[in-house]
């Protein structure tokens, strides 16, 4: 170990000690709110309890958020928030919702836990460290002064006490050497032990995720099928039918009319013609043969060159998605580009895919005026909905003055095809 390492070192466990202290003073006014919650809860039989309540506990909640994030920093992992989402239907509700909340309780239990858990993490380091020091420094002290009556118990006054108190200090200091992270990483997992989900909560949130997703992808594949219908019937449908009567009545004038008839047929054959088109353009609306025949990359890049905006297309896949989620994403880079064309006012646009430990990443940016929002029946939302029967996620970046930036990302294996371009296209 270098002599730069060991000071670095010093330093970090120099830092420890002062935030085991700072906490000390947070864990202490964590005590205030265990009689407010207690009170708060026999007050809600004369009404003044429900806003009581509901203040404390947001204030906790608002205090333990740090904590959440300071004890999975220390122990390298998320702490995801553990609560109930509670219902928006009246403030008894929801203190009933908060009050039934496990977390709410396992809140309590660490505002109990926590303070004397600060004091005993931030004091015994410190103490370690102090005497260690001053066991080093007391031989200076016997040359240059009078040891203190302390000392003297401890040693004794003569030369072998001497020569016992920096032994004594530097095995105090070796302590504290090894004391400080461990104390502070045992604070941390009993910060995450009573304020992370437990495995009930985390199985009833991923219950209800996955009851959600069903919905919104049900909905979706709802509406789908009513567009797919209301296509047919507005349009294929209505020809194929206009094509009928127009051969039955061309049937009716062959004999007596040749040259009616002959324009009829004429007629049907446009109609036959046009219907055909619009069958081809409802098959490529359910699953484009661009999609099939060049995957993700060349379906894209077809859907750049579509657009009247220039777009820079960077794609890196070691493989090909499932055809799935590779449908799944076409549709949703295809909503997101028709958005940025339309209503966006830029001038310019980007498509960069790539695939990352298990997860196919695709962010869609222009440089239009921005201020794009995700509204329950806009695209985005059916973006979101299509995305969550994957376990897919849409974030959304527009301040007002752009640039809209769109990122999805949902859990994907690939093939062994390996695809990698860049390019722009206008």
């Amino acid at each position: 170990m270098t002599d730069r390492d060991l000071v670095g070192r010093l330093r970090e466990r120099g830092r420890l000690v002062l935030w085991s202290l700072a906490r000390i003073p947070l864990g202490l006014v964590g005590l205030v709110a265990i009689p407010l919650q207690l009170y708060a809860y026999p007050l809600i039989l004369v009404t003044v309890g429900v806003p009581l309540l509901l203040g404390v506990t947001a204030l906790e909640r608002a205090a333990l958020r740090p904590y959440r994030r300071w004890a999975g920093g220390v122990l390298g992992v998320e702490i995801p928030t553990p609560y109930r989402i509670p219902p928006s239907r009246g403030p008894v509700a929801r203190v009933r919702s908060i009050a039934t909340d496990p977390a709410t309780w396992r809140d309590f239990a660490w505002m109990f836990v926590n303070a004397p858990l600060s004091v005993l993490a931030g004091i015994v380091p410190l103490a370690f460290w102090v005497n260690g020091l001053l066991g080093l420094a007391m031989p200076f002290v016997w040359t240059f002064g009078t040891p203190d009556l302390d000392y003297v118990l401890l040693y004794g006054d003569t030369p072998g006490g001497y020569a016992l108190a920096p032994v004594i200090g530097a095995a105090l200091l070796v302590v504290a050497w090894w004391l400080t992270p461990w104390a502070t990483r045992a604070h941390a997992t009993v910060a995450r032990w009573l304020l992370a989900p437990t495995a009930k909560n985390a199985l009833t949130t991923r219950v209800r995720e996955l009851a959600d997703s069903r919905a919104d992808t049900v909905d979706a594949q709802a509406a789908e099928l009513r567009r797919i219908e209301r296509d047919l019937h507005d349009g294929a449908q209505a020809r194929l039918v206009a094509l009928g009567m127009n051969l039955g009545m061309a049937e009716d004038l062959m004999a007596r009319d040749p040259e009616a008839a002959k324009a009829l047929l004429a007629e049907a054959r446009e109609s036959s013609s046009q219907a055909l088109s619009e069958l081809r353009s409802l098959v490529r609306g359910i699953h484009p043969p661009v999609l099939a025949d060049r995957g993700l990359d060349g379906a894209v890049r077809a859907l750049a060159l579509a657009l009247p905006l220039p777009v820079e297309v960077d794609v890196e896949l070691p493989g090909r998605p499932q055809a799935p989620v590779e449908s799944a994403v076409y549709f949703a880079v295809a909503e997101t580009l028709a958005n940025a064309a339309k209503h966006s006012g830029g001038t310019a646009a980007w498509i960069r895919i790539r695939h990352v430990e298990d997860r196919l990443a695709v962010m869609i940016g222009d440089d239009g005026h921005g201020g794009a929002t995700v509204t329950p029946d806009g695209g985005l939302r059916g973006i979101e909905r299509r995305l969550a029967a994957f376990d897919g996620t849409l974030g959304l970046a527009s301040p007002v003055g752009g640039p809209t930036i769109v990122t999805l990302e949902l859990p994907c294996e690939l093939s062994s095809v390996k695809t990698s371009s860049s390019s722009g296209t206008a």
